[in-house]
């Protein structure tokens, strides 16, 4: 059973009290000291947050913290682009500030945050090793603000964030999550869904509206519920809710704290909006989805490998170390984690015992039973999957040892997963297992009611064979059975085991499926047990009337084991040579094993009391007569094995030897001694006979118990599953997993290179290191003489249209050297294409291959002669769209916008508009007018042409230049307009008299 949520403090629960209405403890918005919500975001999350922060009111009264992983060496505009969306005061935190409602804090890089109290501390961030800043806060905020702290996870890659949700959870805080479709990159949110926790998963948008909710409903007091017996209006919806998970899933939640259970259903309530406890009991009468979500409400896994680390170091030393020391055996090392949630206990446990087995050099076979009530969990650790957050719990080296990185996280390894055997069980009411070497339970005692405790505390000890060991966690304790019990030096609560009585243990299978009037009347019911000094007085006195009348008797079990030996049994006990063994019949004399035996096999039928013929035992004066009594202990004291088999009660009763008299010992004459001694002989062969066939049965017996031992599952007693075939199942099932996920990773690896390939409509191919080709595109026919059927040929064997002889060293160059390679080459058609060679790494270790792909820049080709060309001019050109947009200048233009400020461009080069330029010129100035009109009549096509001439003041003198505007030839328009300089003959023409007359320059 996982860890469920811990805490005394009373939190508000949405109960109504009898014939009132509800209690509100506040209408008006939370000022802090309510809420914090945390949210985590990464790539893609500036996006998200818009859209959240956009959406959200600014009177929430919450206190939001934004953790994102930054850059450390780049300056985060993110507080400027964040305060555009709200009205909320938006800052970067800085050590030790303290939190306000209705305001945003962000992160600075290069740092961790925690949150004390009311206040944000930063922390260096780590400079080696996984950082997971969202995760840190997260659990900080569940640790200091319990059912006040609200995760929130964004767009954003990897799974950050989805190892602090349980700790949020478990805390009573809510988690939301945004839509992984509708988040940019949805690792995180994938992932945080993915732990089953999420309370609300929705687009950006929808989540500010829910989280607003939530942050203004008014909360509801419970504290007479929480501190005595419920009032009826509560006790009866309340009863009906644990009945209902009773039913569905066979877990009685009675044996919970009342407050887990009541802050849970209160957390329930609140996300299905539901008003009153009896319509939230209607609500998950009518749904299976919603009692599986509750129940695994109250199971909260809050688990993580290795945790508490010197806890596993001291177990590492103290008890797994000597028993994998223990003599060379085959006999199985037997470990039970009980309530395991998703098996990172129980897989830490067995790395342990295989970085054991590792140093000592040897192996020996190991068996961890790890078990838990919800079977949502345990699929979940069958799966032996887990994100790449466990690298902060799992040192690199461990991880590299003992895991596979796969799909984005880490898998154990198969030698790991064999030893865990994992199995549904419920603590507190199914038969525990037996003969464990170790058994742990962590942090799950301390969520039961005290019955409920000493129930599950009884299992475990019950489960523990002499001298096991017991680890429990920090904040439980042994109970009533701290006697039993001797607590190892060091840290961590680990236990060894001095005694118990096999016999004490009393499991009431039917207490689980009581109805709550019958469990109301067993709770009435006065206990029927002697105060504890008188008890005390009886169990002496007990002792001593064994010891004074209690003939010689001997406590057989099922399997003619020797359980118990009574008063001066033991001096009829016989220790032979050789193994020892604790068989009941090869301990007794042959005289009293044959009677013992019979009786055995009667008793084992027939439920009463057999007793031998007398048995003579010695001779001489020695000799002595006793009577074998065998009683059925099975009815009486609910001792008796699954099976059936019973424990025997054995009593060796002494019986007086006949007196015989000189006259009748004289009548015995030789022959009647000779015949008396054949008969013995006789029965001494009959005897041995049938003790060959007994144990020749035994032998068989023996066989068939190993054989059953294999296939046996959890419960070796009363158990319903078998072992071997549960693990079967476990491991058909991992192999079918990984089986299918790796047939789905390469259908949908090649359907979208199949997909890239055809969007792309690109010469592409791909090569081994022998040229030979791999996988082409169609398109690749354009240049290379190939067909579909030409996969595995080499390369070089096709002609192809290039004139580029270098081709096939190029590619080898490439793969040898791993490095990207490009060049333009031409055609025999007169094409220009880039061919871009690039290396990238086979399966294979030591393997490279290569892509080429061609790119045809034809265009390119010809825009970049088309613009060499205008370059070479002296005058000042431009090129327009339709539009009148600037598409293109030469470089006289470029020099001239650099002459006059304007060096870069901004404001005449390409994408401006050349006609909104003459616009907000013609203002003061007509020529600008003219050019306006004119350039704009040449766009239309109402003039084939136009020119004027206009002055322009440049570098403080005046120029002259005639414009000339040319209508483009082409589908889409446009126009050309030149410059011309005629300063010169603008100054001949107004100086009379000069030599020979210029001519018109707009000629």
């Amino acid at each position: 059973m996982p860890d469920a949520p811990s805490g005394d403090a009373v939190d508000p629960v949405l109960l109504p009290e009898a014939g009132l209405a509800d209690t509100v403890i506040g209408e008006q918005p939370l000022t802090f000291g309510g809420f914090v919500v945390a949210i985590g975001a990464s790539a893609g999350g500036l996006d998200a947050l818009e859209r959240l922060f956009g959406a959200l009111p600014v009177d929430t009264g919450a206190a939001f913290v934004v953790i994102q992983h930054l850059s450390p060496d780049h300056k985060s505009m993110m507080d400027n682009l964040l305060a555009r969306y709200t009205a909320m005061p938006v800052q970067v935190a800085g050590h030790d500030m303290p939190l306000a409602p209705n305001a945003v804090f962000l992160i600075p890089p290069a740092k961790s945050m925690r949150i004390a109290g009311d206040r944000l501390l930063l922390t260096p961030k780590p400079e080696h090793g996984l950082s997971l800043p969202i995760d840190v806060f997260f659990t900080s905020m569940a640790e200091q603000c319990a059912d006040r702290g609200i995760a929130v996870v964004l767009s954003g890659t990897g799974s950050d964030g989805s190892r602090g949700i349980p700790a949020v959870n478990a805390a009573g805080g809510f988690v939301f999550v945004q839509e992984p479709a509708d988040a940019k990159f949805d690792g995180m949110p994938r992932s945080a869904v993915g732990t089953g926790l999420a309370d609300v998963v929705a687009p950006a948008e929808a989540l500010a509206e829910r989280l607003s909710t939530h942050l203004r409903a008014p909360r509801h007091a419970s504290m007479r519920l929480l501190a005595g017996s419920p009032p009826p209006g509560v006790a009866e919806p309340l009863e009906g809710i644990l009945e209902l998970l009773l039913g569905s899933s066979g877990i009685d939640f009675r044996d919970y704290k009342p407050t887990t259970v009541l802050r849970r259903i209160e957390r329930r309530m609140q996300v299905q909006r539901t008003a009153s406890l009896p319509a939230y009991r209607e609500a998950l009468a009518g749904s299976v989805e919603e009692q599986a979500v509750l129940r695994r409400e109250l199971l909260i896994p809050v688990t993580r490998f290795f945790r508490d680390a010197d806890v596993f170091e001291h177990l590492a030393e103290q008890v797994i170390g000597p028993l994998v020391g223990r003599e060379a055996t085959m006999e199985p090392i037997r470990v039970w984690v009980a309530c395991c949630a998703t098996g990172e206990e129980a897989y830490s446990i067995a790395i342990l015992f295989a970085e054991a087995f590792q140093r000592l050099g040897r192996m020996r076979p190991v068996k961890i039973f790890a078990t838990d009530v919800e079977q949502h969990y345990l699929d979940q650790a069958g799966a032996g999957h887990y994100p790449d957050t466990i690298a902060a719990e799992v040192s690199g080296q461990r991880l590299e040892r003992w895991f596979m990185e796969r799909d984005g996280g880490w898998t154990v390894r198969p030698e790991i997963r064999q030893m865990v055997i994992f199995a549904r069980h419920n603590l507190v009411a199914d038969p525990p297992f037996t003969r464990m070497d170790l058994v742990t339970c962590r942090n799950a005692l301390i969520y039961f009611q005290p019955g409920a405790q000493e129930r599950a505390m009884r299992r475990l000890q019950y489960a523990l064979q002499p001298g096991g060991h017991l680890l429990l966690g920090p904040s439980e304790s042994l109970g009533v059975l701290h006697r039993d019990f001797a607590a190892l030096p060091g840290r961590g609560k680990i236990y060894r085991l001095l005694r118990r009585d096999r016999l004490g243990l009393q499991l009431d299978s039917n207490s689980r499926h009581e109805t709550s009037s019958q469990r109301r009347a067993t709770r009435r019911r006065p206990p029927e047990v002697a105060p504890p000094s008188a008890q005390a007085w009886v169990t002496q006195g007990e002792r001593q009337l064994q010891q004074v009348y209690l003939p010689p008797s001997l406590l057989v079990g099922p399997s003619r084991e020797l359980l118990h030996v009574y008063g001066s049994a033991s001096e009829l006990l016989q220790i032979s040579e050789g193994q020892m063994t604790l068989d009941v019949l090869k301990l007794l004399p042959r005289e009293l094993s044959w009677a013992a035996g019979l009786l055995l096999q009667a008793v084992a039928t027939e439920d009463r009391a057999e007793s031998s013929a007398p048995v003579r035992l010695g001779q001489g004066e020695g000799a002595r007569q006793l009577r074998v009594v065998a009683r059925r202990m099975g009815e009486t004291s609910g001792t008796a094995d699954a099976g059936g088999a019973p424990v025997t009660l054995l009593s060796f009763e002494p019986l007086e030897l006949p007196m015989l008299g000189a006259a009748q010992a004289a009548e015995l004459d030789e022959e009647q001694r000779k015949r008396v001694e054949a008969l013995e002989r006789e029965l001494d062969l009959t005897h041995e006979s049938l003790q060959a066939t007994i144990e020749e049965l035994e032998t068989a017996n023996e066989e068939l118990q190993a054989t059953n031992e294999e296939l046996m599952a959890s419960n070796e007693e009363l158990q319903s599953t078998n072992e071997e075939l549960q693990s079967v199942n476990e491991e058909l099932y991992t192999v079918n997993s990984e089986y299918q996920e790796k047939v789905d990773v390469l259908n949908s690896v090649n359907a979208d290179l199949e997909n890239v390939a055809k969007a792309t409509a690109t010469p592409t191919l791909f090569v081994d290191e022998q040229l030979r080709l791999l996988r082409f595109t169609p398109e690749l026919m354009q240049l290379f003489k190939v067909r579909e059927g030409d996969r595995g040929r080499s390369l070089e064997d096709f002609a192809n249209l290039l004139d580029y002889p270098e081709l096939f060293n190029d590619l080898r160059r490439t793969m040898a050297d791993k490095v990207v390679n490009e060049r333009e080459v031409r055609s025999r058609d007169g094409q220009w294409w880039l061919a871009r060679m690039q290396p990238y790494a086979a399966r294979v270790p030591g393997s490279t291959k290569a892509v080429m792909s061609f790119v045809n820049v034809t265009s390119l080709k010809d825009s970049q002669r088309m613009q060499s060309i205008l370059d070479s001019l002296a005058e000042h050109l431009a090129v327009l769209d339709a539009q009148g947009n600037i598409v293109r200048v030469n470089e006289a233009w470029r020099r001239f916008a650099a002459d006059n400020g304007d060096p870069d461009l901004r404001h005449s080069g390409p994408g401006h508009n050349y006609l909104s330029a003459c616009a907000s010129a013609a203002l003061v100035d007509p020529d600008a007018r003219r050019a306006h009109e004119g350039v704009t009549a040449v766009l239309r096509g109402h003039l084939p042409r136009f020119t004027m001439q206009y002055p322009c003041d440049s570098k403080g003198q005046r120029l002259w230049f005639l414009m000339h505007a040319a209508p483009v030839a082409h589908a889409g328009g446009g126009a050309v307009v030149s410059h011309i300089e005629i300063t010169a003959w603008v100054d001949a023409q107004l100086q009379p008299g000069t030599g020979t007359p210029l001519e018109d320059p707009a000629r």
